[in-house]
């Protein structure tokens, strides 16, 4: 229906005011707040292709979209950087496509040449390999359709979608960049995530500002501080005084200690980790050159399982972890149900009689002191690696080092930074070590950093192994379970694969640890976890929990106001003016408040 002239008029002169009202819709910022977190991990790189370490990775996932998500109900495949896909008839050609309006924290338009930059960038370097080159392994060729279009062609069908774990880059930044493989990436970078670090410095931490052209919409914070503190035990006090706001890697002691606080929430999450020791079985790289200082005496499967049979997994999650966590089995998480090895059939179980026997049968003869010797008459004495970061390395460590001497073997133990813990495992520099990794849903990336292609180069480059294994057996089981796409067939193969890695002993999985987390409730409301019943806050597969961060007080608009972005002063002002204009037509608009704010 036209409306009266009057009307009319006042609608033309009411426009230029309405786009001038200050956006208040779902994902706005709230006032220039700041969510404060603390860090306790060491940064290994904030480059994509670098990192590593937990913390370096956790900070990126905020940064960086993948070209499909895990969501953050069940870790189910959602859209993200693409809103659709689809595969060919013989599972080999995988069709993303990428929304038009999609943009860059800097305002550049999002395009699928972006994704085939990175995947072809990390094909052609090995330099740029390190964090996720073994994702690669099955993928012929990436190319650009058009810019709303990527196809990846593999060499054989996969079952993982190949657009889940690769972080995709801008490729109008990292194709100037000289050298991607070591660029720093620590100050005013650019990303398709919820935020972007503006700042890194060791002492002073990790800024993070929010970004604008976030496709689901800016975050109601505006900035993200990662403060560096020098151990859990500061952490603690800094939120209890509210100099920070979230804090993740509590103690068992910590959590308790934190749940009657005023103003405190705890969280005790399934973890989506496996906490273990790592037994190095002979470094080498991928041409099979030996490389770091590892006993030779380790290379013995059976004294590696002897090692294994003499630690008590059940003791140390029910001191060291105080029973939050479950026993641990295989590398997947028990989180993951569909592929964690769900046995108790486990000959390598604590069991130090059998170890003896075992030692004794292999020929390590005990000496005077109780020792065993090698195979070349020299003492069995080997090196226990920790992180000198986490409580519980030292805490595990004064259990392990009386339990292998039980059993003839003497172990000294030392606590290193994270980053040093990194460096010295990728190369080999070490006999046992602490070790843990945290997985998405699907175990293959986890699976491949497990074949003899994951081994690094002599100076740690290239790609990255979880414990230095190499099995030609192993290798064509991997490929098995990468390539079939009957899902009750590839759990099964998922669960040998597992089971082969525990037999060659060179990672003794002890437990799985729930995620031990607590932040200021009186500050911000309940976070979204992932997933959503029983879930973690922090460590999550995607940025779902930071971007959900609501500070206390803040209104937000319901979900389907926020599916359109709805803008209440948008309402009020010229329902207002209309009125008074119209003599009482009232006239209720709609607007998106960026062109990113779309579902």
């Amino acid at each position: 229906m036209r409306l009266p002239a009057l009307l009319a008029a006042a609608v033309v002169v009411l426009a230029p005011a309405v786009m001038a009202v200050p956006a208040t819709a779902t994902g706005s910022t709230a006032g220039g707040t700041t969510l404060k977190l603390a860090l306790t991990g060491d940064i290994d790189s904030l480059n994509p292709f670098k990192a590593i370490l937990a913390s370096s990775t956790g900070i990126l996932a905020l940064q960086y979209q993948s070209l499909v998500a895990y969501g953050p109900k069940n870790n189910e495949d959602v859209p993200n950087m693409a809103d659709t896909w689809e595969t060919s008839t013989d599972g080999k050609v995988w069709t993303f496509h990428l929304p038009r309006d999609r943009k860059w924290s800097d305002g550049q338009p999002i395009t699928a040449n972006d994704g085939a930059w990175t995947f072809n960038a990390i094909q052609t370097n090995d330099q740029l390999k390190q964090a996720n080159g073994s994702l690669l392994s099955s993928v012929a060729s990436v190319e650009a359709r058009d810019d709303e279009t990527l196809v990846i062609t593999l060499k054989a069908p996969q079952a993982p979608n190949p657009g889940t774990q690769l972080p995709i880059m801008p490729q109008h930044v990292w194709s100037k960049v000289e050298n991607p493989a070591t660029f720093a990436n620590d100050k005013a970078t650019v990303g398709s995530g919820p935020f972007t670090v503006t700042s890194y410095d060791k002492a002073a931490g990790v800024t993070m500002k929010s970004n604008p052209y976030y496709w689901q919409g800016k975050a109601k914070v505006d900035a993200i501080t990662y403060a560096p503190y020098k151990n859990s035990d500061a952490a603690v006090q800094a939120l209890k005084t509210g100099e920070v706001d979230l804090i993740s890697g509590l103690t068992p002691a910590q959590y308790k200690a934190l749940q009657n606080q005023p103003g405190i929430t705890t969280n005790a999450g399934t973890g989506r980790r496996y906490q273990a020791i790592g037994i190095n079985p002979g470094t080498q790289t991928p041409e099979n050159t030996p490389i770091g200082d590892g006993s030779t005496a380790l290379h013995d499967v059976e004294l590696r399982r002897a090692i294994v049979m003499a630690v008590d997994n059940k003791t140390l999650l029910e001191k060291v972890l105080q029973g939050l966590g479950q026993e641990a089995t295989g590398e997947v998480p028990a989180a993951y149900p569909q592929y964690n090895w769900d046995t108790t059939d486990l000959p390598l179980k604590y069991n130090p009689k059998a170890a003896n026997e075992l030692l004794d049968k292999a020929g390590y003869a005990k000496g005077a002191d109780g020792i065993r010797l090698d195979k070349a008459g020299n003492p069995l004495k080997l090196r226990l690696m920790g992180r000198n970061t986490d409580p519980a390395h030292q805490q595990m460590a004064d259990y392990v080092k009386p339990w292998l001497k039980e059993i003839g073997v003497e172990v000294t133990t030392v606590m290193k930074s994270s980053a040093q813990v990194n460096d010295d495992s990728t190369v080999g520099n070490y006999d046992l070590y602490f070790t843990g990794w945290g997985m998405g849903p699907d175990p293959d990336f986890q699976l491949s950093i497990n074949t003899c292609a994951s081994r690094p180069n002599a100076d740690g480059t290239g790609a990255t192994s979880e414990n230095n294994y190499c099995s030609p057996e192993f290798d064509a089981l991997f490929k098995k379970q990468h390539e079939e796409l009957d899902q009750n067939k590839r759990s099964g193969l998922v669960k040998q694969s597992q089971e082969m890695i525990y037999n060659a002993a060179v990672n003794n999985v002890m437990y799985y640890a729930n995620t031990l987390e607590a932040y200021r409730s009186d500050k911000f409301e309940p976070f979204v976890t992932q997933p959503s019943k029983g879930g973690v806050i922090t460590g999550q597969n995607g940025p779902w929990g930071y971007y959900s961060a609501t500070p206390v007080g803040l209104k937000t608009s319901t979900t389907a106001e926020a599916s359109a972005g709805f803008n209440p002063a948008l309402v009020i002002v010229p329902v207002v003016v209309l009125a008074l204009a119209a003599g009482g037509y009232l006239l209720y608009r709609r607007r998106n408040a960026t062109a990113g704010d779309r579902e």
